[in-house]
Protein backbone atom coordinates (compact mmCIF):
# COMPACT_ATOMS: atom_id res chain seq x y z
CA UNK A 1 0.00 0.00 0.00
CA UNK A 2 1.01 3.40 -0.80
CA UNK A 3 0.08 4.30 3.15
CA UNK A 4 2.05 2.33 4.51
CA UNK A 5 5.40 2.25 5.52
CA UNK A 6 8.02 -0.36 3.30
CA UNK A 7 7.83 -2.77 6.60
CA UNK A 8 4.11 -2.72 7.17
CA UNK A 9 3.64 -3.51 3.31
CA UNK A 10 5.69 -6.25 3.78
CA UNK A 11 4.57 -7.51 7.00
CA UNK A 12 0.73 -7.49 5.14
CA UNK A 13 1.82 -9.19 2.28
CA UNK A 14 3.58 -11.83 4.04
CA UNK A 15 0.83 -12.96 6.00
CA UNK A 16 -1.76 -12.81 3.06
CA UNK A 17 0.58 -15.05 1.02
CA UNK A 18 0.89 -17.12 4.43
CA UNK A 19 -2.71 -17.50 5.03
CA UNK A 20 -3.24 -17.96 1.07
CA UNK A 21 -0.81 -20.84 1.59
CA UNK A 22 -1.86 -22.40 4.62
CA UNK A 23 -5.19 -22.20 4.92
CA UNK A 24 -4.76 -19.66 7.87
CA UNK A 25 -6.69 -16.36 9.10
CA UNK A 26 -3.37 -14.72 9.87
CA UNK A 27 -4.45 -11.80 7.69
CA UNK A 28 -8.25 -11.39 8.11
CA UNK A 29 -7.45 -11.17 12.12
CA UNK A 30 -4.53 -8.40 11.09
CA UNK A 31 -7.11 -6.66 8.52
CA UNK A 32 -9.59 -6.15 11.27
CA UNK A 33 -7.70 -4.13 13.43
CA UNK A 34 -5.82 -2.02 10.88
CA UNK A 35 -5.70 1.78 11.12
CA UNK A 36 -9.36 3.34 9.84
CA UNK A 37 -8.19 6.27 9.39
CA UNK A 38 -9.29 7.88 5.99
CA UNK A 39 -6.41 8.78 3.61
CA UNK A 40 -5.94 11.48 0.76
CA UNK A 41 -6.37 9.83 -2.52
CA UNK A 42 -6.42 12.15 -6.04
CA UNK A 43 -8.51 15.51 -6.03
CA UNK A 44 -8.66 15.88 -2.28
CA UNK A 45 -10.44 12.87 -1.56
CA UNK A 46 -10.01 10.65 1.38
CA UNK A 47 -11.41 6.78 1.85
CA UNK A 48 -10.58 4.17 4.39
CA UNK A 49 -8.07 1.80 3.29
CA UNK A 50 -9.23 -1.69 4.96
CA UNK A 51 -8.65 -4.70 2.36
CA UNK A 52 -6.86 -5.72 -0.59
CA UNK A 53 -9.34 -4.19 -3.30
CA UNK A 54 -9.61 -0.82 -0.94
CA UNK A 55 -5.76 -0.73 -1.05
CA UNK A 56 -5.51 -1.11 -4.40
CA UNK A 57 -8.27 1.55 -5.72
CA UNK A 58 -5.98 3.63 -3.01
CA UNK A 59 -3.15 2.89 -4.91
CA UNK A 60 -4.67 3.52 -8.34
CA UNK A 61 -5.81 7.04 -6.80
CA UNK A 62 -2.50 8.13 -5.45
CA UNK A 63 -1.52 11.42 -4.98
CA UNK A 64 1.42 10.10 -5.31
CA UNK A 65 0.70 8.85 -9.30
CA UNK A 66 1.36 11.23 -12.19
CA UNK A 67 -1.47 13.30 -12.79
CA UNK A 68 -2.19 11.46 -16.43
CA UNK A 69 -1.76 8.19 -14.16
CA UNK A 70 -4.41 8.46 -11.40
CA UNK A 71 -7.16 6.08 -11.50
CA UNK A 72 -5.21 4.02 -14.26
CA UNK A 73 -5.16 0.09 -13.07
CA UNK A 74 -1.93 -1.79 -13.12
CA UNK A 75 -0.62 -2.81 -16.84
CA UNK A 76 1.47 -5.55 -17.71
CA UNK A 77 4.29 -3.79 -17.97
CA UNK A 78 4.23 -2.71 -14.25
CA UNK A 79 3.58 -6.29 -13.46
CA UNK A 80 6.28 -7.60 -14.89
CA UNK A 81 8.43 -5.63 -13.00
CA UNK A 82 6.61 -6.69 -9.90
CA UNK A 83 6.98 -10.32 -10.42
CA UNK A 84 10.91 -9.35 -10.93
CA UNK A 85 11.33 -7.89 -7.99
CA UNK A 86 9.62 -10.22 -5.67
CA UNK A 87 11.03 -13.12 -7.62
CA UNK A 88 14.80 -11.29 -6.93
CA UNK A 89 13.79 -10.72 -3.29
CA UNK A 90 12.75 -15.08 -3.46
CA UNK A 91 16.18 -15.76 -4.13
CA UNK A 92 17.75 -13.41 -1.98
CA UNK A 93 16.07 -15.05 0.84
CA UNK A 94 17.35 -18.65 -0.49
CA UNK A 95 14.31 -20.53 -0.86
CA UNK A 96 15.63 -21.40 -4.19
CA UNK A 97 18.20 -23.52 -2.75
CA UNK A 98 16.43 -24.62 0.31
CA UNK A 99 13.41 -25.79 -1.40
CA UNK A 100 13.28 -25.86 -5.04
CA UNK A 101 9.89 -27.63 -5.21
CA UNK A 102 8.50 -24.87 -2.81
CA UNK A 103 9.71 -22.11 -5.41
CA UNK A 104 8.33 -23.78 -8.63
CA UNK A 105 5.06 -23.81 -6.54
CA UNK A 106 5.43 -19.99 -5.54
CA UNK A 107 6.48 -18.78 -9.15
CA UNK A 108 3.01 -20.51 -10.32
CA UNK A 109 1.11 -18.82 -7.37
CA UNK A 110 1.81 -14.89 -7.93
CA UNK A 111 1.51 -15.99 -11.51
CA UNK A 112 -1.86 -16.92 -10.72
CA UNK A 113 -2.89 -13.96 -8.54
CA UNK A 114 -0.99 -11.68 -10.97
CA UNK A 115 -4.00 -12.19 -13.42
CA UNK A 116 -5.91 -10.24 -11.05
CA UNK A 117 -4.64 -6.76 -12.26
CA UNK A 118 -3.46 -8.05 -15.75
CA UNK A 119 -4.78 -11.18 -18.00
CA UNK A 120 -2.05 -11.65 -19.54
CA UNK A 121 0.72 -11.22 -16.98
CA UNK A 122 1.00 -15.14 -15.59
CA UNK A 123 3.10 -15.98 -19.35
CA UNK A 124 5.68 -13.59 -17.88
CA UNK A 125 6.02 -15.21 -14.60
CA UNK A 126 8.93 -17.62 -15.15
CA UNK A 127 10.49 -15.26 -17.25
CA UNK A 128 10.58 -13.22 -14.28
CA UNK A 129 11.93 -15.65 -12.94
CA UNK A 130 14.57 -15.86 -15.54
CA UNK A 131 15.56 -12.26 -15.19
CA UNK A 132 15.73 -12.12 -11.25
CA UNK A 133 18.62 -14.62 -11.64
CA UNK A 134 20.80 -12.75 -13.45
CA UNK A 135 22.45 -9.89 -10.62
CA UNK A 136 23.80 -7.73 -13.82
CA UNK A 137 19.73 -6.89 -14.38
CA UNK A 138 19.22 -6.14 -11.22
CA UNK A 139 22.51 -4.18 -11.45
CA UNK A 140 21.02 -2.65 -14.55
CA UNK A 141 17.77 -1.84 -13.05
CA UNK A 142 19.99 0.25 -10.37
CA UNK A 143 21.72 1.95 -12.28
CA UNK A 144 19.10 2.89 -14.53
CA UNK A 145 17.15 4.50 -11.61
CA UNK A 146 15.10 1.70 -10.70
CA UNK A 147 13.44 1.83 -14.10
CA UNK A 148 13.42 -1.26 -15.99
CA UNK A 149 13.40 0.08 -19.34
CA UNK A 150 12.94 -3.58 -21.38
CA UNK A 151 9.76 -3.41 -19.85
CA UNK A 152 8.19 -0.32 -18.81
CA UNK A 153 5.90 1.40 -21.82
CA UNK A 154 5.86 -1.85 -23.40
CA UNK A 155 3.72 -4.55 -24.70
CA UNK A 156 4.75 -8.33 -24.74
CA UNK A 157 8.26 -7.73 -26.00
Amino acid sequence: RVFMGTNELVESFAKWIHQKLSGSNIWDRDRSSRDKTPVEVAGGRTTVVHDRSSAHAAAWYSPKRPREEVGRHFKLDECRVWMRLHFYAMRKTGIMEKSPSFADYYVRFIGHFVSVYEGSAPMFARESLRWSENPANVEKYIRNGRIMKDVLGRGYS
